[in-house]
């Protein structure tokens, strides 16, 4: 076997059989390896998106209109690309396309969605779909939303209002334009893993001064008759009966519990030439009956005898130590179930911040609207976590400052009451943040402990009336 695995270590390093992060666009490759790794689930989520409309304009004369859904991501940058067409319905004003598009949701990031419903002209009813030119079809409206906003509706669907873009800079309310219903699909044929715990006995030794340093591969096998690696365990030294860390396997990676497998044990060699000590085909269906039964399996190794290949049967065996199923629910399962994430921030007004008047200083308001280092964090964090937060009343503190006439606080109200934390919004807390940097004085020292416990408090007043919430509290301070 040649160098198929991981180059990691040397090649010694175990090797998950879950999709690349890259492939799917995931912006946390690291995590996202880990997560996988252990059995769970990515950050991000396959989503396909369905399209129906209702009351559309009459664009045609003779009949009505042949509508068409074009797809397009706004970049942060302000930048618009076309990602997707639907097909052309012909003579509908309100219907259900049939072509769906698939879109990789992060949790992390505010994906902007554009949808563009165009009346494709008689002429071009035999042109292909991505062939067509828009600036030749006539407008039906447009409408915008994000992936957040919808993942998050009870029942992921969301109805938009159609306009004409030289109505929506209008203040006149011209005709109505209808509307574009959009439907989310999270794309799971299985979200069962099995976590299973291998390991051999009586191993045969490859090598001639030391005993074997044994891994498995663990391949699938497809209609061909190929075999196609999923995962490999670490490399074990010297080790003749070896018990190799967990392996978890997607039920959907292998196909099914029924489909076969092929579990190889390798020497290691580091010149890449692993040499095979011994094989099984087993199912992972297979693989819980030898758990449940407490039984071994005896590897063999294709030997060739005169012209052709036997299986010798050795004495080594394959015994599995640990076979449990679980299903790994994703965060948007949660979402769907009414769970809610709850944003909470505190802010640090110590005076190592620097006078909040000169520009130097991290606080600085600039006048011409330029956001200072505290502003941009609450805006980036808050615009990602808002739309899972149903009434968007977010509790807000400050520490590490002296209000007027008193005592240095470790923990203050930011919209200056001595009743109630919350603000409305992220553009309540930018407001009242603005508004505190001219009410207390910066002082220090910087201490957390305050607001951690004032956040604990809120979190555990949620859990005791039963509330499905997760609390995220922001601290914001200058590190020195």
């Amino acid at each position: 076997m040649g160098n198929c695995c991981s180059d990691v270590g040397g090649g010694m390093a175990a090797v998950s059989g879950a999709t690349s992060s890259a492939a799917t666009g995931n912006q946390n490759d690291a995590v996202d390896m880990y997560l996988r790794s252990h059995g769970i689930h990515g950050l991000f989520s396959q989503i396909e998106l369905s399209f129906s409309a209702t009351s559309l304009r009459d664009r045609d004369v003779f009949s009505k209109s042949d509508p068409m859904v074009v797809v397009y991501i706004k970049e942060r940058d302000g930048a618009i690309n076309e990602v997707f067409r639907t097909e052309v319905v012909l003579n509908s004003l309100t219907l259900t396309w049939i072509a769906k598009y698939t879109i990789t949701y992060h949790f992390e990031v505010v994906q902007n969605l554009l949808f563009k419903v165009f009346d494709v002209d008689t002429q071009y009813h035999n042109v292909e779909v991505k062939m067509l030119k828009l600036e030749e079809q006539q407008s039906l409206g447009e409408a915008y939303c994000t992936l957040s906003e919808l993942v998050t509706k009870p029942n992921r669907s969301l109805t938009l209002d159609l306009i004409r873009r030289e109505e929506s800079v209008s203040s006149t309310h011209s005709q109505h334009c209808g509307k574009l219903t959009v439907h989310a699909e999270e794309c799971f044929s299985s979200k069962s893993t099995a976590d299973i715990i291998l390991r051999c006995i009586d191993l045969e030794s490859k090598d001639l001064f030391s005993k074997s340093d044994p891994f498995l591969v663990i391949s699938k096998l497809v209609e061909s008759g190929t075999s196609i690696p999923v995962c490999k365990t670490e490399v074990l030294k010297n080790d003749h009966n070896p018990t190799w860390k967990p392996v978890f396997l997607n039920i959907q990676q292998v196909g099914s519990k029924d489909s076969p497998l092929v579990i190889e044990c390798f020497n290691f060699n580091s010149n890449g030439k692993h040499d095979l000590i011994g094989k099984v085909q087993k199912s992972l269906a297979d693989l819980e009956k030898l758990h449940l039964g407490r039984e071994g399996e005896n590897l063999y190794l294709p030997t060739l005898v005169g012209h052709n290949y036997e299986n010798k049967i050795l004495n080594s065996k394959l015994l599995v130590d640990k076979f449990s199923e679980t299903v790994q629910h994703t965060f948007l399962d949660y979402l769907a179930g009414g769970f809610e994430l709850n944003f909470m921030v505190a802010i640090d007004f110590t005076a190592s911040n620097g006078n909040p008047r000169l520009p130097d200083s991290l606080h600085y308001i600039d006048p011409s609207g330029r956001l200072n280092a505290y502003q941009k964090a609450i805006y980036e964090v808050g615009e990602v976590l808002q739309f899972y937060d149903a009434d968007k009343r977010y509790p807000a503190w400050g520490f590490g400052a002296r209000p007027i006439d008193g005592p240095v606080s470790h923990c203050f109200n930011l919209n200056g009451s001595s009743n109630y934390c919350e603000v409305q919004g992220i553009q309540g807390i930018m407001m009242a943040y603005t508004s505190a940097l001219f009410n207390v004085s910066l002082a220090g020292p910087t201490l957390f402990g305050h607001v951690i416990n004032r956040a604990s408090v809120v979190a555990c007043d949620s859990l005791s009336t039963g509330a499905k919430k997760y609390f995220a509290l922001l601290i914001i301070t200058l590190l020195i």
